[in-house]
């Protein structure tokens, strides 16, 4: 009995102070969201009587249907899908062969070749020479003007070769004298060790891609190539949603402003269903990657 009550956690005023500030403040944080869902699910009178806090009034639908309704928002997320896919799988596969044939010790001229990596992040050619060479070489108005310039992130870069370089090396010097290549090694022992910082780097790559928009800006004129974000945005900004607040199919009235936050609240809820599948990965391989430099 005494061991019990030993074990049990003695509750403090400290402890209860702590957890009402963590309650707080993740309030704070999730009242600019929950206010958008709240707006985009509330009826008509509710919303033109601004009442709306952080739960829908008048429970309606009908800013969803509007905004589910238009073929140009299925085509600008199919196309988002498609680049965060292809732009998470090429940036994962190009900055997990820098980051492992750097994070070799023996490797001829790797400073020199870490220090060129380096510059790029503090010194950059500019938005106008960056765009003559996407032109160039033919990548202007296609969807590989949106992944594909970009591809490497330098920072992503350095915590990954820090995670590989806290690898015991006995591993890899044992598969070098059992006749392992360096991409053997890769495959077969770094690969299987690594899967925390590589599912953080692919959630940083995937919510880059999906978030881009200024690149689409930018690289694209057809509209039917548009992002989700580029898409979004024109309609934001755009004279479509002010033009018409009447649903003329189903005869029923929607405001402006419900139409804006289901545009924010479709263009954020689909990234952010991938963070609880990632999330036992995501502090333990930031972390791993960034203990030394």
């Amino acid at each position: 009995m005494s061991v019990k009550k030993t074990a049990k956690k003695k509750i403090t005023v400290g402890i209860v102070l702590n957890y009402a500030l963590i309650t707080l403040l993740t309030f704070i944080c999730l009242y600019p969201f929950l206010n958008v869902l709240a707006y985009s699910f509330s009826g008509y009178n509710a919303v033109l009587s601004r009442s709306i806090t952080f739960y829908p009034k008048d429970f309606s639908l009908d800013a969803y249907k509007q905004i589910l309704g238009r073929t140009t928002i299925w085509t600008a997320m199919r196309t988002t899908v498609i680049i965060t896919l292809l732009g998470t799988a090429l940036s994962l596969t190009l900055t997990t062969f820098a980051a492992y044939a750097l994070s070799i010790r023996d490797l001829p001229g790797r400073k020199f070749l870490s220090g060129m990596i380096l510059f790029t992040m503090y010194f950059g050619g500019g938005m106008i020479p960056t765009f003559l060479v996407v032109k160039n070489v033919g990548l202007y108005d296609t969807l590989g003007a949106l992944f594909i310039p970009q591809s490497v992130s330098v920072f992503n870069f350095i915590v990954m070769r820090t995670f590989f370089r806290e690898l015991p090396e006995s591993l890899q010097d044992a598969a070098r004298i059992d006749g392992a290549s360096y991409m053997q090694i890769l495959v077969k022992i770094i690969l299987p060790l690594s899967l925390p910082i590589l599912a953080t780097m692919g959630l940083f790559y995937a919510v880059g891609y999906w978030n881009s928009y200024f690149e689409a800006l930018i690289y694209i004129q057809d509209v039917n190539k548009y992002t989700l974000q580029l898409r979004l945005r024109s309609l934001l900004f755009g004279s479509e949603l002010t033009s018409n607040t009447a649903d003329n199919m189903a005869g029923t009235m929607v405001l402006p402003q419900s139409l804006k936050m289901a545009i924010v609240a479709v263009s954020t809820v689909p990234i952010l269903v991938v963070y609880p599948w990632l999330q036992k990965y995501f502090v333990k391989g930031v972390m791993l990657g960034s203990v030394k430099g």
